[in-house]
């Protein structure tokens, strides 16, 4: 029970950032200032997908516990893809947007890294 709990954490921490990223995407936008229309599509592009991908990620984890708990094979696959992919945008994050001065961008590195180490506590650690 343990696990799963471990598992649920590290996905709701994932959802809950992509809703962060999603929410202040138009005011992102505009702290670019004046810059061509071609570039706010590229900003938002990529902040979209950044929250999206932080939701589809936290979401596959949360159901793959809840719905397929007893299929270990499945849950292991899942619960090491997207750690995976947690510390890819962590390392990115890292070299990126945590040297920009402003703490949100900062703590991406961290949370990205929280969830994966949640998600393969809750998946390979002891109960």
């Amino acid at each position: 029970m343990t696990r799963k709990v471990l598992v649920m954490i590290g996905g709701s921490l994932s959802i809950l950032w992509g809703i962060a990223h999603l929410i202040p995407t138009s005011s992102v936008v505009d702290g670019f200032g004046t810059i061509s229309v071609d570039n706010k599509r590229i900003i938002v592009m990529e902040w979209v997908n950044e929250g999206l991908t932080l939701l589809f990620l936290g979401i596959l984890v949360i159901l793959v516990t809840a719905l397929s708990y007893n299929n270990l094979k499945t849950r292991r696959i899942v619960y090491i893809s997207a750690a995976t992919m947690f510390v890819a945008m962590a390392v990115l994050s890292l070299f990126t947007g945590a040297q920009v001065d402003h703490i949100a961008f900062k703590l991406c590195p961290v949370i990205f890294t929280v969830s994966a180490v949640l998600i393969l506590q809750g998946a390979f650690g002891k109960a």
